[in-house]
């Protein structure tokens, strides 16, 4: 198992880390004897690092946890927990929900403590309820002992959470197809100017990047046919060397497996091997269906329909053929009335939009794309 120090010789996480997000379900619950086998089998071959949060698996994520980890010597394993502001409404909550994690996770501290999922939303909400104080006060009782953030915003807003606190860590979303999506490879490179460890959550986008059409695919199978096409996407944030863990929301033993073999003796990309990436980067992209760029000109739409938010979809099953997400995204849609089926071809959008889609004809066309591929009925 490959391990980056962080900092000093004594912080020595596994470069994989155990995303504990995605555990297989049984009849709507976490299958416990399965996951149980997952989580001891990444252990028992070097993955020291563990991450929950109070939100996943509906609250019941913590608790699986601790059943799993109390079985193992506490100084042999690394775990990070986060502290979910959205449902902080007064300053009591902070305190209330953390000795709540810590209870549900069944330790007396938090390896890693992170501020979950910020935004530019939260930047005034640390300060009204003195966020900062809190988890310092938490770190000097021994409770916490490092502080982080996780991110989901633009790399402006990025720059703004960076600068204010001295962070032990930073946790943000990176793969090879991302690098410009919110706070990018810039993010990556700035946490590095700074000497901030980087962890990396979705290094392969939600199981985007782990199949693709033949043509793509081959790509990937002239220049090694034994590997995985999920391990191309690990290696390649594995090859970014502030990156110190790389987080896997595993479901399957398989995939388990897989990224054992890719960790147990990690190999960074070559340069041809970068250029194959690139490649395949491009060829992706230019599958990509509506050259909407999301600037909301067209919106509000008079009948309901989310266009850009329709056509992203659209763009991102096609790159990607993710079928799970892409019928759970456009399930919300349907329900929300907002989905390309709503549209009445009235084209009161043609007019508002810079880049001249043709949005009605492009919305029929996504239908028809969906029920081609079974997303829609």
């Amino acid at each position: 198992m490959e391990y980056r120090k962080i900092k000093s010789n004594k912080l020595l996480p596994s470069l994989l880390g155990f995303g504990c997000m995605r555990f297989p379900m049984k009849d709507g619950e976490i299958d416990k004897e399965e996951a149980k086998k997952m989580m001891d089998y990444a252990y028992s071959k070097g993955v020291n690092y563990f991450d929950t949060a109070y939100p996943y698996h509906g609250g019941k994520s913590e608790l699986f946890v601790r059943d799993i980890i109390k079985n193992y010597n506490r100084e042999t394993f690394y775990l990070a927990d986060k502290l979910p502001l959205w449902d902080c409404k007064v300053e009591e909550d902070i305190d209330r929900i953390f000795y709540e994690q810590l209870e549900k996770c069944g330790v007396d501290y938090f390896d890693f403590y992170l501020i979950h999922a910020v935004n530019k939303g939260r930047l005034d909400q640390v300060d009204e309820m003195k966020v900062f104080e809190k988890l310092e006060r938490y770190k000097k009782e021994g409770k916490i002992h490092r502080i982080g953030f996780s991110f989901h915003d633009n790399l402006e807003t990025f720059k703004k959470w960076v600068d204010r606190y001295n962070w032990d860590f930073v946790q943000i979303q990176l793969n090879y197809m991302d690098i410009d999506h919110q706070q990018g490879i810039d993010g990556y490179e700035i946490l590095t100017e700074k000497g901030i460890p980087v962890i990396v959550m979705e290094p392969v986008k939600g199981g985007g990047l782990v199949k693709f059409n033949d043509e793509i695919e081959s790509m990937f199978k002239k220049e090694n046919n034994e590997a995985s096409i999920a391990s191309w996407a690990f290696r390649w944030v594995g090859s970014l060397p502030n990156v110190k863990v790389i987080l896997s929301g595993m479901s399957t033993m398989e995939q388990v497996e897989d990224n054992l073999k890719t960790f147990d003796k990690f190999v960074p990309l070559s340069s041809s091997e970068q250029e194959i990436i690139n490649i395949v980067r491009k060829s992706i992209l230019s599958l990509s269906k509506v050259d909407c760029t999301s600037c909301n000109y067209c919106m509000p739409c008079p009948h309901g329909v989310d266009i850009p938010g329709n056509f992203k979809l659209f763009n991102n099953y096609s790159m990607y053929q993710n079928d799970g997400y892409v019928k759970w995204v456009y399930g919300g849609l349907e329900k929300e009335s907002k989905s390309a089926e709503m549209c009445i071809d009235c084209g009161e959008c043609l007019p508002k939009c810079p880049q001249q889609i043709e949005i009605p004809t492009d919305l029929r066309k996504m239908v028809e794309y969906f029920k081609e591929n079974g997303i829609i009925e």
